[in-house]
């Protein structure tokens, strides 16, 4: 699974504010911090500004800051509310019917369960969860538990 240029875009972006809360940023400094695309930028965060995640301040001192706690922001619902959606297949689209294996194929609901468990570990985290980082791995030390594969091989073999 791959995320949206525009996904990759708001989680950088909050973590950005979430490393700066005690005073506002503007959109050009995340842009030239993060080597993004600024009239990219301006769309993600005029999104998350509507999703309330973030509060926006005009004028020539202006700029934008969360409007919530780092740990009120959910991962899961960032990036559920920022994808457009989750087909990981083309059989995913219920307008698409030209897959060949549509009658008999276990992919689907294998390639479905696998998205709801990525999703699930996002549900489980909030933006304040990845603002500790473990100095050996770069990883926030809560994430480690739940990034190690102890599931052991999925069922019906490989």
């Amino acid at each position: 699974m791959k995320l949206t240029v525009f996904t990759e875009y708001t989680l950088r972006t909050l973590l950005d504010l979430a490393a700066q809360q005690e005073r506002l940023v503007t959109v050009a400094d995340i842009a030239l911090r993060h080597a993004m695309a600024k009239h990219h930028l301006d769309k993600v965060v005029h999104q998350l500004g509507l999703s309330g995640v973030v509060r926006t301040v005009r004028g020539r001192h202006g700029g934008i800051a969360l409007a919530l706690l780092p740990a009120e922001i959910n991962l899961g619902q960032v990036v559920r509310h920022s994808e457009p959606h989750f087909h990981m297949t083309a059989c995913f689209d219920a307008g698409r019917t030209d897959c060949p294996y549509a009658r008999n194929c276990s992919l689907q609901s294998v390639l479905a369960r696998a998205s709801h468990a990525f999703l699930t570990v996002l549900d489980g985290l909030t933006l304040a969860d990845l603002l500790s980082p473990a100095p050996s791995t770069g990883l926030a030390p809560q994430l480690l538990p739940q990034l190690a594969y102890r599931a052991g091989p999925p069922a019906g073999g490989v």
